[in-house]
Formats: structure tokens, sequence, C-alpha cells
């Protein structure tokens, strides 16, 4: 899944922690986590990936109440947060925690259906709105995110390889001992779990910088700006060095702007009408501060 940890404190920011918008995300992402493990997943012995899938897995071999799988297994991951990342995320983290075990252990949710399809999709689909909501309240639920975050800095691999590495190996327990068929079904759980909780924690407008190379650069730059309304960076460039012509070149002004995904497709074409031959390439960047990014009301 998404990194959650995007600032820390040396101490506890108090307000922070007890925020109406943290409060309410929080509450939020545990109550549609308790839906798609109570009614979807624990029942099929369906797995996520993850601390909790963990507990689903040791809960299969144990009589063990799957509330206090779930604390005990989160602790070590909290403590590893609380010493190494930041004394307010882990803080939050722990409140989330045991707000999940404990909507577990009381609120009983039964098996919403029994079609083997159905429960992975909306198992994935519940669980993965409940951790995106708890990272949007600065949490999470599921400590192996932490320990993904650290291991990068001590790695040449990122969290996503990390956490995917483990995840893979929980999955594989699945279907050591539940079987095939519940392990190919775990995956199909993770994978919409992962994607709605990006969705959740970036929002469907996922920004992307666009690079524009163009002759016409000066008319492309009055588009973006005025048409558009987006803001624009300007790199001093050459253009050229073309394969039967390196000794062509000419100097450019290398147009670069944050754009969603939804506006990519307009801009381009936009572009190609003033410029055929114009180049440009798309990079996904994980978050974007300061600056113009939003579309002011009334441009196109």
């Amino acid at each position: 899944m998404l990194n959650p940890i995007h600032g820390t404190f040396k101490k506890i920011n108090w307000k922070s922690v007890f925020s109406l918008k943290s409060i309410i995300y929080t509450i939020l992402g545990v109550l549609f986590a308790v839906v798609g493990l109570q009614g979807f997943m624990v029942p099929n012995n369906f797995l996520d990936g993850g601390v909790t899938g963990i507990s689903i897995l040791v809960k299969g071999f144990s009589n063990i109440h799957i509330s206090l799988l779930l604390i005990f297994f989160n602790l070590p991951f909290l403590v590893i947060g609380y010493s190494k990342i930041g004394q307010t995320f882990s803080l939050k983290a722990l409140i989330a925690v045991l707000l999940l075990a404990l909507g577990m252990y009381l609120i009983d949710i039964p098996p919403v259906t029994e079609d083997k399809v159905l429960i992975a999709v909306f198992g994935g689909f519940f669980i993965g709105l409940g951790i995106g909501f708890v990272i949007r309240g600065g949490g999470v639920i599921d400590g192996l995110e932490v320990i993904g975050y650290y291991t990068q800095k001590k790695s040449g691999f990122t969290s996503g390889e990390i956490i995917l590495a483990l995840n893979t190996l929980i999955i594989l327990g699945a279907a050591y001992r539940f079987g095939i068929e519940t392990g190919m079904y775990s995956i199909l759980v993770y994978f919409t779990a992962m994607k709605t909780s990006d969705y959740v924690v970036d929002g469907f407008e996922e920004y992307t910088a666009m690079t524009i190379i163009s002759k016409d650069f000066e008319d492309i730059k009055k588009l973006i700006v005025n048409d558009f309304g987006k803001a624009i960076s300007v790199y001093k460039g050459e253009r050229g060095y073309l394969p039967g012509a390196f000794e062509v070149k000419s100097d450019v002004d290398i147009i670069m702007t944050i754009v969603t995904r939804l506006e990519i497709h307009r801009i381009r074409e936009a572009v190609i009408e003033i410029d055929p031959k114009a180049f440009f390439y798309v990079q996904s960047i994980k978050e974007v501060k300061g600056g113009l990014i939003k579309r002011k009301s009334g441009q196109h």
C-alpha cells in the first residue's frame, strides 16, 4: 500500500491527535475495516496481507480471538514506529489499532454473501476504505506499513517492494493452511484493498508531472497558463541531436506542469494542434505541496 507517513514530531502533537478531522477519519476507517473483516473476510479465511492477514492466518490455527491477535501482532511495529518514526504518528496508530480490536470484539456483523468473488472484491474494498481513511487521519491500522517504511531506509528496496514480499509470504501461508483457492482469492482481496486505499489517500485526481519539448514553446506556455489555468516551470535546454542529424540543434524552453490524470488527454490534444511533432512525457508523483495546483473556477 501507500506510505502513510508524511511528517513526524519529536514530541506528541496533542492538537493533531485529537483534531476533529483525525478523529472522524479514524473512526470511519475503523468502521469500514470492521465491515470488511466481519462481513466478508474473517468468516471465509480470506487474507489481505499485513498484520490483519497474519491475524486471520493465526486464528485459523488457534481459538484466540482476532481482537487480541490484532493488538499482539501490531505492538512490535508500533514500538518501532515510536522510536524510529515519530511519537504523534505512533499514538494515532495505537488508537486506531485499539479501536479496530474493540470494534472486532463488540460489533457482530453476519456474513453478507457466500459468493467467493463478491467476498474477495467487497472484502478488499471495505478494508481498503478502512486503511485509506485511517491513513488520512494520520495513523495506520496495519503495523506492517511501519516496518516497510523503516526497512526502506536500511536497504535498497522501496517500502512497496518490501511490503509486497512480506505479503507474498503471508498469502503463501494462507494457501498452505486454507487451500490454493483461498490463497488465490486472497491475492484479489489484497489487490482490491491496495487500489481502494490508494484512491482514498491520493484521490481520483492523482497528480502527474507533464514535460513538453516543442519548437513552439511560447504558444504552448500561453496555452497551458491562459487556457488551462495551470502553473508551469521552464527549463532552458536544447532540442535536436537526432540520428543522422546530430549537428542540428536549437535552444528551447522545456515546459513542465503538474496536472491530474483527468487533464492529460485534453492538454495533449491541445498541444498537438499547435505542434504535431511536440515531444512530451508524463511521470507519476507521490505528493504535491505549494504553488498553484488547483484550477480556478471558470477555467477550462
